[in-house]
């Protein structure tokens, strides 16, 4: 996927302005952590539920390496091939090979955010392999050449109009129509006559069962399904944390995932494979090809400080609870993964100095950690970036050199009254010759963006101290003393 994180404060502000996203993303940010509630109130004890979940995903990254390995194993004896790719060249090389191997010109594909990670279709296409997504959202995304704009539903704010628009020119429909059930039958036709002569599929993975071997997906569509019984040749590409100790872990995440992606109990459609089809089987691949991608992730498993963002199950409930993402959705991040899952994942991909406006696009206000069901502490991670900003000379912004220097004469004129005390009398005139009617509502420096949507009372022209000095007030210690005698 093209990475467009550079362009974050400009996407920003135009989705800002675009009135038919601010209108759903109220809906959303309404509605969406409402269903999760009514969903998670499902189990016996939700908090219980909840903690179970957390402890499994802390348990599977601190045992990351170990069950990778119990995984490959168990898969491989199963009869799926297992390859391992260090980063998105040999993911992407992986797949390419195997497609050209066996003389396959088009390919379908589930929804897959590691795939859109490393750009896997635009790779594919661009050495003569066609490649259609499945996923209605994806299928409009492609066909629009649009990022998603949310993790669960990436076209959920495109309009009727511009999908029956985008439908009659791609040969979906011959009539235009913004009928809903119409544009979905049409769409279901067309890709079903794609599964009817398939000969490889892509999907991603939910969940790896590092005991059984076992690849898990979850859908509402049934699309991932057919790209996995229809061809004869399978393709799952897994980050590698997706793995899970046991079948009864993958089994409570299944359900914990549901419910904070959608508020269901399970989705419609939940799916495992444990190797290709047997000879007595009817459905399913004849050879089942398991990609695991590591591309950067071992680097975050060595960081101490970070490695909990492994935990993350792609629920998206952080981007509903989210008052950045509230107000600007999916495009700014300019990634695969937007909201605060972006937030704390693309800079560990992409590289802090590319990705600073990103983790600088948070109030800290923690609704992502309070809502997270893998327990990861959003905020803490995202302060940890800043401060590695600041400190990194060698890339560090001017912003960044500003915010230092700052800091530091802050904490300079704070150790000392007499310097605190000189440095008010000394700003104060400097601040109030910006003020207008008692507030500063511009100031030159670079200061604008923060000045852009709120404004700074003007400093009084007295202290509090030195308006109690003035008052000639005898001081409390002195009475309570002569009250004590």
């Amino acid at each position: 996927m093209h990475n467009r994180v550079d362009k974050f404060k400009e996407t920003a502000r135009a989705e800002m302005k675009n009135e038919l996203s601010q209108a759903f993303l109220l809906m959303l940010s309404l509605g969406a952590p409402i269903m999760r509630q009514i969903g998670m109130s499902s189990f016996p004890d939700p908090a219980a539920a909840e903690a179970y979940g957390r402890a499994i995903r802390t348990e599977s990254i601190e045992r990351l390496p170990e069950l990778l390995e119990e995984f490959k194993k168990n898969a491989q004896a199963k009869g799926a091939k297992v390859i391992w790719a260090r980063d998105s060249a040999e993911a992407k090389a992986s797949v390419l090979d195997i497609a050209k191997k066996r003389g396959i010109n088009y390919i379908t594909k589930g929804k897959s955010m590691v795939t859109e990670e490393i750009g896997l279709n635009e790779h594919l296409i661009s050495n003569g392999v066609d490649v259609f997504e499945t996923d209605l959202g994806e299928v409009i995304t492609q066909m629009l050449s649009r990022a998603p704009f949310h993790i669960v539903g990436p076209a959920l704010n495109v309009p009727p109009e511009e999908i029956s628009a985008v439908f009659l020119k791609r040969g979906v429909i011959k009539q235009p129509t913004v009928n809903p059930v119409e544009l979905g039958k049409a769409v279901r036709e067309y890709m079903r006559e794609k599964f009817r002569y398939l000969d490889m599929g892509i999907v991603g993975v939910n969940m790896a069962v590092a005991e059984t071997g076992t690849i898990i997906n979850v859908e509402n569509e049934g699309n991932i399904r057919m790209n996995k019984s229809s061809p004869r040749t399978l393709v799952a590409i897994m980050s590698i944390e997706k793995v899970v100790p046991t079948m009864a872990d993958a089994l409570h995440m299944v359900r914990i995932l549901s419910r904070n992606c959608t508020g269901q109990k399970l989705t419609g459609y939940v799916s495992m494979d444990t190797g290709p089809k047997k000879s007595d089987e009817m459905d399913g691949p004849e050879e089942l090809f398991i990609i695991i991608v590591d591309n950067g992730r071992s680097e975050i498993y060595r960081d101490i400080k970070v490695r909990e963002i492994l935990k993350c199950i792609r629920c998206g409930a952080c981007l509903n609870a989210c008052p950045i993402y509230a107000k600007i959705g999916g495009y700014p991040y300019g990634f695969s993964y937007s909201g605060p899952m972006g937030q704390i994942l693309n800079p560990m991909l992409l590289g802090i100095e590319h990705t600073s406006d990103l983790f600088r696009a948070c109030t800290l206000c923690g609704a992502c950690k309070k809502i997270c069901p893998a327990g990861i502490d959003h905020p803490s991670i995202i302060l940890e970036y800043r401060a590695r900003q600041i400190k990194d000379r060698k890339h560090q912004t001017l912003s960044a050199r500003f915010e230092n220097n700052l800091a530091t004469c802050s904490s300079l004129a704070m150790s000392s009254s007499m310097l605190w005390n000189l440095a008010v009398k000394t700003v104060r005139p400097l601040f109030n010759s910006l003020a207008e009617d008692g507030y500063i509502r511009d100031m030159p420096f670079g200061a604008k963006g923060w000045f852009s949507c709120r404004n700074l009372r003007a400093m009084p022209d007295k202290t509090f101290h030195e308006i109690w000095k003035k008052l000639n007030l005898p001081n409390p210690d002195d009475v309570r003393k002569k009250e004590t005698l």
